[in-house]
């Protein structure tokens, strides 16, 4: 690394620092009504961090970014540095890195994500990347669903919502509706409503290949299932489908 890691975690907040607006921080907050601690910065600002960091430094390494990627974590102040920590590794964990990083993915959501954002940009862009090269490591995030963090928690949910099925490579990976299905089993009492939202967005996606068996398991446990999680599921199925379920 051609310098400490400590210069890479301060750029980091000084480059946030220059593109942060109070229009933007006022415009973020609308989407956390719980309140997030944020900067002002938005999704194309980070973008932009992050391509501009890697272009300037382009012989670190997938270890290396790592490394920085966990020093920004540590010492992040607001969310926004969080999610470019997140971004940094992106284009490295499909073919760097071994199956052990699976664990750290657990240890940063229970220890640095803060929000249903950290939780979706970390599962939707950087676990997926990692699963694509991976794909018998998906099954193996069940036990997240036993995590004293509502935020691993809802994580179990939303890093299937991309593999219920996707091809990868010549093959079609359907993960096990069973699987899904305890996972819902798990976390039907949460009382955390973003563990309940990522258990309606698994539900709704598992819909859209095997509405029956959606339609099944919400017809024998509806009584037990917040009504705001029932809406999520139902989404994607047909008006008669939805008004059948809501019936109940």
């Amino acid at each position: 690394m051609t310098q400490p890691n400590s210069y890479y975690i301060a750029r980091v907040k000084a480059d946030l620092n220059k593109l942060a607006t109070v229009e933007k921080a006022i415009a973020s907050q609308r989407y956390f009504p719980a309140g997030i601690h944020c900067i002002g910065a938005n999704a194309a600002d980070i973008k932009t961090i992050i391509s501009i960091l890697q272009v300037e430094h382009p012989n670190l390494s997938a270890q290396d970014w790592l490394a920085i990627c966990e020093g920004v974590l540590a010492q992040a102040e607001y969310s926004e540095e969080v999610l470019v920590a997140f971004g940094l590794i992106n284009k490295f964990v499909k073919k760097s890195f071994d199956d052990s990083l699976l664990e750290r993915f657990q240890f940063w959501l229970e220890n640095y994500a803060s929000n249903w954002a950290h939780v979706d940009d970390l599962c939707i862009k950087t676990i997926y990347q990692f699963f694509l090269a991976r794909p018998h490591l998906i099954p193996r995030t069940q036990h997240w669903t036993l995590s004293p963090s509502p935020w691993c928690r809802r994580a179990s949910c939303v890093v299937w919502v991309k593999f219920i099925q996707r091809k990868i490579g010549k093959a079609v990976y359907c993960l096990d509706t069973a699987l899904v299905f305890n996972n819902c089993d798990v976390l039907l009492n949460d009382d955390d409503e973003f563990v309940q939202k990522g258990v309606g967005w698994l539900l709704k996606v598992t819909a859209q290949h095997h509405p029956q068996k959606v339609i099944n398991y919400l017809e024998s446990n509806i009584a037990n299932m917040p009504r705001s999680t029932i809406r999520y599921a139902i989404e994607k199925l047909d008006p008669q489908q939805r008004k059948a379920i809501l019936s109940l």
